[in-house]
């Protein structure tokens, strides 16, 4: 398959490419602004070519080109999107302080930029899209969170991954493009060192041996996914037939509140040599005290679930980053 990755340079597209490059047979094209990812993280998944947006050449099997722009841009996402078979879409602002300190860049990114992104499935023919999404459009509800659970957001990040939900629902519902939304629980795992989520940047802080702050008083629950058993769904949902316009949980169906997070990673570290300094802070705005997922539809449709167990998942990650 020839598939278009935005964002494809980040911790999600770089490990997806190298499940794919392992399966052969694929192509890529990747189009990421570089904010994040780099082209050296691209480089450790594959081998690339940069290109120009314009006159792009055909991808051959193996091949894999890089784009330097922007999803905001439309002309750039008309231009990239010929002659692709799937697009899975990484590309966003991702998480709620940066939704909460810009709202506005946080619409712009996840919301016309979905929007430029599907108006290029749709005009260049592309069958199937796979959207990144989060547990953040559900909001502040009684967990586990389903997909039938009304949403209600509290975070501008949870109103724009809803909003990119509904603009996937519509095209398929209107102009047949096979889309799915994939609401991802927390990811973690080796090749998350840009990462700004608890557990990678809890292990770079102990690494840099700086105290670590938990807003709140911890008991806040999330659903911490490893990074395999993510990219394993993100294939399944590429490439499974008859699942358009579907929405999935995905993530692992276990409630851990970081306390409970904090006695596994504590320990891991130690075993390294390696403190956790821990202080507790003021609750963030945004924030949902409850977060964990009801997969069953993921594992009846999709024939996916979760394998990895966190103790498993903490003591690999912590080894990554020590290498």
């Amino acid at each position: 398959m020839k598939w278009l990755i935005t964002g494809g340079c980040g911790f999600l597209g770089t490990s997806v490419i190298k499940e794919l490059v392992k399966q052969g047979g694929h192509s890529f094209r990747i189009l990421d602004n570089l904010t994040v990812g780099t082209r050296e993280d691209l480089a450790e998944a594959i081998e690339f070519t940069e290109q120009e947006q314009k006159n792009l050449p055909n991808l051959q099997d193996g091949d894999c080109q890089l784009i330097v722009g922007d999803i905001r841009d439309q002309e750039i996402a008309q231009d990239i999107c010929k002659n692709m078979d799937a697009i899975i879409h990484f590309a966003a602002n991702t998480g709620v302080p940066n939704s909460v300190e810009d709202p506005r860049l946080d619409m712009e990114c996840n919301v016309i930029g979905i929007f430029n992104m599907l108006e290029a499935a749709r005009k260049n023919k592309i069958k199937r899209f796979v959207f990144a999404s989060s547990g953040a459009p559900a909001g502040e509800v009684e967990p586990p969170i389903h997909e039938e659970l009304p949403p209600h957001p509290v975070s501008p990040y949870g109103a724009s991954k809803l909003a990119g939900e509904g603009y996937c629902s519509s095209y398929f519902k209107t102009f047949g493009i096979d889309t799915v939304s994939l609401r991802f629980g927390n990811v973690y795992g080796p090749g998350s060192k840009h990462k700004s989520s608890v557990v990678a940047k809890f292990i770079r802080l102990a690494l840099e041996g700086k105290q670590v702050e938990i807003y709140g008083d911890g008991s806040q629950t999330r659903d911490f996914i490893y990074i395999d058993d993510l990219v394993d769904a993100v294939i399944k949902a590429g490439t499974v037939e008859e699942i358009g316009g579907e929405t999935y949980q995905i993530a692992t169906a276990s409630e851990t509140t970081l306390n409970e997070l904090m006695d596994i990673l504590k320990p891991a570290l130690k075993a390294k040599g390696i403190e956790l300094d821990i202080k507790y802070g003021e609750k963030r705005l945004g924030d949902v005290m409850r977060n964990f997922s009801d997969t069953s539809k993921a594992k009846e449709q999709l024939g996916w679930q979760a394998e990895t167990k966190l103790n498993d998942g903490i003591e690999k990650t912590v080894n990554w980053f020590l290498i």
